[in-house]
């Protein structure tokens, strides 16, 4: 791996529904990315996230390595993948449920949404359906999630999460397709 080409920071939107979303700091190499979220759960308990992610040329995802540290305890999960839908833990064991799965969503950072976007280029007014592996902070609970992008402008997408809760929201990219602003949630500070 060469050396880091950036660094990007989030910080969260001020608002008093969302004040567990976190400051992130993210390393950015190529084809990897290393980054730290500092955040709260739903108690308003602190958590960090560390996560370092490696993909192909592709943005095809290849291996994701999560490490939660509470006041509590530290736990980890460790992902791998072939790029073509098929992903074991981290003993080797087959992930079954991921099955189809190509990109990964990670709760709490806008990061992980640039995989579809860079993956799959779209045309303006286009939208497609994705199956992700969404995990959840700070417990590292891993499942299918059904999400869809739609691009709406040459740096604008409507993310939708197609599990039922009807959330949506409209995000902006920089030239890279890494977000810029995640409405309520995340703003770039820098990078």
């Amino acid at each position: 791996m060469g050396a880091w080409s950036r660094a990007i920071s989030w910080a969260p939107h001020a608002s008093r529904e969302r004040e567990g979303v976190g400051l992130e700091h993210l390393l950015l190499s190529e084809r990897a990315a290393d980054s730290v979220v500092l955040a709260f759960d739903e108690e308003q308990r602190a958590f960090r996230l560390a996560y370092r992610l490696e993909w192909d040329d592709a943005w095809r995802l290849r291996t994701a390595d999560l490490v939660v540290s509470t006041q509590r305890d530290t736990r980890s999960l460790v992902l791998r993948t072939d790029g073509h839908g098929h992903w074991r833990n981290g003993d080797g064991w087959a992930i079954d449920d991921l099955d189809g799965c190509i990109d990964i969503d990670i709760w709490p950072t806008p990061f992980t949404n640039t995989f579809p976007i860079r993956r799959e280029p779209m045309t303006v007014g286009e939208r497609r359906e994705f199956r992700i592996a969404w995990v959840f902070a700070p417990d590292l609970s891993v499942r299918p999630q059904l999400q869809a992008y739609t691009r709406l402008a040459d740096r604008r997408y409507r993310f939708e999460n197609l599990d039922g809760s009807g959330f949506r929201v409209e995000v902006t990219v920089d030239e890279d397709g890494i977000v810029l602003d995640y409405p309520d949630f995340f703003r770039r500070v820098s990078g």
